[in-house]
């Protein structure tokens, strides 16, 4: 009995001896791992091996995307990541509870670059970081900050910009409002996931020069500004290897080049090489499934899998885990304040909807007191986009009900031809006339919808408007033209549609995206004058699709053909476009487009002067004088773009470089804005030296309301070319 109660008591002090992750050093915890412990830790815990039992994400929190496990003798705790890009996304419901747990419907990633400004965009993460930490979660799988190479990839709405430094500045935003809430963020997809036809497959094959000023650059931005907690790799392969298993890409560049300290991410995708994506340096293989634990194990101990590999990557985990609100141990109280974030999504929607066309003063409405609500979206509006971008929401305010909420009267009969109409209905000349003589003003909204898992088409109905659409324009603009009323056409979509043909038809056109839950009421404040309308665009809107050069390798006539590694844009996607991409392409070949980079109007009138730069070493501060002209207050947007000297490489006319947006501005009120970059930012990528130079030579400085509206012209002398050596290619 004594020799019993002898071998207990020292199996309880070896237990209790045994090193607590946070107590401990780091190394020390690490030593003591079993080799089983450390696969299970690199292997998302959706799996059958989970050490503690705790279950699956979807048992912790339903719907919630993933997991990694607990070792509880270690004191590690499990952590819980969830989609996505426009809020937290997890189930509103649960077995044996009738609460309902509703998470705030924020606007798309391309409403949030349209607003050009950080401040609005950190706010947005702040609401959007609470929500993760009460629902008890410990990062967002967010956000996705792909370019937009063609307007019709499936994620775009999830997606910034077509310029790499607004993607990489209002990714930083973001992801320091996210994790100032104490949970971390997972930046995505790195890198060259930028179309959704066979993504898991498909090679992204992009130049060096490309991928370094383009493809890369929003990326290194947002690690280098805001240090993400996480990065996911990618599904698809870029040149060749997959993203996943890219030892340059996720060690040499990302971290040696870059500084990124935190963990990699597997996007959500079963087994492949896990030795590979180990010794790469993704730590964390997402979702999880057993046979990848065991073949760590097995790997090790073949040794075909280098044990220093696994400690790397089991420590980077650790320090990971040690920031989290479970090993925190954070009370999570279910309970957000949903209404407070909802008006953050709706300041938010105001400062991003974009005013493409006013003549004649048509907005803010005047004198109106019935409104003839044309178009499915106004009454089945789309508040967001589909898949992991998708949120639960409690409701979405349509354009109907923001008008009501707003004081108007609504066409009872116009609106009963829409609900519960599952298409668009067709508006002959005779209804449109009828109804013009019995309301003071149209409104016809359209909608676009996409998501994750598939690419939009250049046909009828997704790119282009429909002849229906384009015949409801036209029915309803003559009809109230006819008796000197006036035409709005509100288009809720996600990314760019053709609009060059039919925008002559209407008086005013309000792009307002895909506009969160609150959308109806923030639509409602810009066409009422409540708030005038500051939104600029983060993209080019060409005037025909295959005005883009990267349409002709594009899979926009995909239909559901089966993958062939062989073939153009479903095995391989040949990036022949180069750095020709958005404005870059338009503005320096001179090409006629819709609507330019950075374009948006106002109620009101600006002037921009005294423009000034100042250059101490490599540092460059530009301010310029802001007067709000007009008679109503409003925001305005100063756009900085550089152009280079003739040099070695052929260059783009200007490259956006830094922007700043002021204050709300009263009549005759002015605002000095500050606006920094150094002079290696104006450096182009030499594939033959593998170096970024920057020419010497006299630059220009040009600032301005939009990529084709310069106002301030300056310029800028380098005397001596700036060569820096990059260590990673790709």
């Amino acid at each position: 009995m004594a020799i019993l109660c002898a071998v207990c008591t020292q199996a309880q002090n070896t237990r209790s001896k045994a090193p607590q992750l946070g107590k401990d050093p780091i190394d020390k915890v690490v030593a003591a791992m079993t080799l089983e412990e450390k696969a299970q830790l690199l292997i998302g815990g959706n799996h059958e091996f989970s050490i503690d039992k705790v279950g699956k994400s979807y048992d912790l929190v339903p719907w919630a995307a993933g997991m990694t496990i607990s070792i509880p003798r270690l004191g590690i705790p499990f952590t819980v990541e969830t989609d996505g890009p426009a809020g937290v996304r997890i189930k509103p419901t649960r077995d044996g509870d009738s609460k309902m747990y509703y998470c705030t419907g924020f606007p798309v990633a391309t409403l949030l670059a349209s607003t050009w400004n950080p401040v609005v965009v950190k706010k947005v993460g702040q609401a959007m970081g609470n929500e993760v930490l009460e629902y008890g979660c410990d990062v967002l799988l967010a956000p996705a900050i792909n370019l937009h190479r063609n307007p019709l990839c499936g994620r775009n709405f999830e997606y910034y910009s077509e310029d790499p430094l607004l993607i990489g500045k209002t990714a930083a935003a973001m992801v320091h409002g996210i994790q100032s809430q104490g949970v971390g963020t997972s930046v995505k997809h790195f890198a060259g996931n930028d179309q959704e036809t066979f993504r898991t497959e498909n090679s992204s094959q992009i130049s060096q020069r490309a991928l370094r000023e383009l493809y890369l650059k929003g990326f290194e931005i947002a690690v280098k500004e805001s240090q993400p907690w996480t990065i996911m790799s990618s599904y698809n392969r870029l040149n060749g290897v997959y993203t996943q298993e890219d030892y340059p890409l996720l060690t040499t560049l990302l971290r040696d080049e870059w500084g990124f300290k935190g963990i990699v991410m597997t996007d959500w995708i079963g087994k492949r090489n896990t030795v590979a994506q180990v010794h790469a340096g993704n730590d964390l293989m997402m979702p999880g499934q057993a046979v990848q634990v065991k073949e760590i194990i097995d790997e090790v101990k073949s040794g075909k899998l280098s044990m220093s590999d696994v400690d790397r990557n089991v420590k980077r985990m650790l320090q990971f885990i040690m920031k989290t609100p479970h090993f925190r141990k954070y009370a999570f109280t279910n309970a957000p304040d949903l209404k407070a974030h909802a008006e953050v999504a709706r300041e938010a929607a105001e400062e991003g909807i974009t005013l493409l066309k006013n003549d004649n003063n048509t907005l803010p409405m005047k004198d109106v007191k019935t409104v003839a609500l044309f178009g499915n979206g106004s009454y089945n509006f789309l508040a967001g986009g589909t898949g992991s971008g998708e949120v639960n929401k409690a409701y979405v305010v349509n354009v109907q009900q923001g008008l009501e909420d707003a004081g108007f009267s609504i066409s009872e009969e116009i609106k009963a031809l829409y609900i519960g109409a599952g298409e668009e209905i067709p508006i002959s000349p005779g209804y449109a006339k009828r109804n013009a003589a019995n309301s003071d003003i149209a409104v016809i909204t359209f909608s676009r919808q996409a998501g994750e898992g598939a690419d939009r088409h250049n046909t009828k109905g997704d790119f282009y408007l429909t002849n229906k659409e384009k015949a409801i324009i036209t029915n309803v603009t003559n009809a109230y033209h006819a008796v000197g009323k006036k035409v709005i056409v509100v288009l809720n979509i996600g990314g760019v549609i053709e609009t060059a043909s039919w925008k002559n038809i209407p008086d005013a056109i309000l792009l307002v995206w895909q506009t969160s839950q609150e959308g109806g009421h923030a639509i409602a404040d810009i066409l009422t004058g409540k708030v005038n309308p500051s939104g600029k665009l983060p993209m080019t809107f060409p005037m025909d699709y295959m005005d883009i050069p990267s349409s002709k390798n594009f899979p926009y006539n995909y239909y559901g053909e089966h993958f062939d590694a062989s073939k153009k844009n479903i095995g391989y996607t040949n990036y022949e476009e180069g750095i020709w991409v958005g404005y870059r392409y338009f503005n320096t070949f001179n090409k006629e487009v819709s609507y330019p980079f950075g374009y948006g109007l106002s109620y009101t009138t600006f002037e921009f002067k005294d423009a000034k730069v100042k250059k101490s070493g490599n540092n460059c501060v530009v301010t310029v004088s802001i007067t709000n002209t007009g008679s109503v207050a409003g925001k305005e947007v100063a756009e900085l773009y550089t152009a280079a000297p003739k040099g070695k490489l052929e260059k783009p006319a200007c490259e956006l470089k830094a922007y700043a947006k002021t204050k709300v501005l009263q009549p005759g009120e002015s605002e000095v804005v500050s606006m920094t970059f150094s002079v290696p930012d104006m450096a182009s990528f030499d594939e033959a030296t593998n170096s970024w130079v920057t020419d010497a030579g006299t630059y220009k400085i040009l600032i301005g309301s939009s990529v084709q509206d310069i106002h301030q012209t300056l310029t800028l002398k380098v005397n001596k070319a700036i060569v820096q050596k990059a260590q990673a290619k790709m």
